[in-house]
């Protein structure tokens, strides 16, 4: 069985009479251990599909399977527990807490989970050693980024769901942080999933999904991505 499964999901929205399908028939699947890059249009369906996959969202119909388990009928209950110890999130904006420290940040996450990683060893992992004490005002764009995919990455999902990561950041910083999230799936095995309008960010991928329309216009293995250090857009 693949890691991830979507299995004809749909998600329809309703606002008084009128009827929203985000989400229409999705089918796809993604391996342990891929870098995935999600690409498609504003409106297409990814931040929906990253939504329900993360367990911030329910599905209307279908099903959703990670490392066997079935997320589409999980408890509320149970949806808050998947959320905290099997999924760490990065998104557009840092959401860091800004009266604390970069380490006090990614120390927050680590207490909400029952196997954390240690949270000084992932900052020496993204390249904050010398920055741990500094609060994210003291940081730049690149580095409070940073800081929130060591916060992500001290949980030691099972899957880390990265909402447009770079949308916010300078071409050069954009691409450091793709960098790496590259470099963390390849040294950790952990499975990475990054939501795009990109379609430049393809070519680092292991596997490639194409959403249109709220479909899986196609799905495409990439058997030689590149490093993420060297792409342009």
């Amino acid at each position: 069985m693949p890691f991830v499964e979507f299995k004809d999901v749909s998600k329809i929205y309703r606002m008084g009479d009128v009827e929203v399908r985000a989400v229409d028939g999705m089918e796809f699947s993604i391996e342990e251990g891929e870098l995935v890059v999600i690409v498609g249009p504003s409106g297409a369906g990814k931040t929906t599909v990253l939504n329900m996959l993360g367990g911030m969202d329910s599905v209307t119909s279908g099903t959703i399977h990670l490392d066997g388990r079935e997320v589409s009928a999980f408890s509320e209950r149970e949806l808050t527990q998947y959320r905290r110890h099997e999924i760490g999130f990065v998104f557009q904006f840092y959401n860091l807490v800004q009266n604390l420290t970069a380490l006090e940040n990614v120390e927050l996450a680590s207490q909400i989970c029952t196997n954390p990683l240690d949270p000084r060893e992932v900052l020496e992992q993204v390249g904050l050693g010398d920055r741990m004490d500094n609060f994210p005002a003291q940081l730049s764009g690149g580095e409070q980024q940073r800081v929130a995919i060591a916060r992500a990455i001290a949980k030691n999902p099972k899957l880390l769901l990265c909402d447009e990561p770079t949308g916010a950041l300078d071409y050069e910083t954009g691409k450091s942080i793709l960098k790496l999230l590259q470099t963390t799936c390849e040294q950790s095995g952990r499975t990475v999933v990054i939501i795009t309008h990109n379609a430049a960010f393809e070519a680092i991928a292991n596997r490639i999904i194409r959403i249109r329309g709220g479909r899986a216009a196609s799905v495409e293995l990439n058997d030689n991505p590149v490093d993420a250090s060297t792409l342009e857009w």
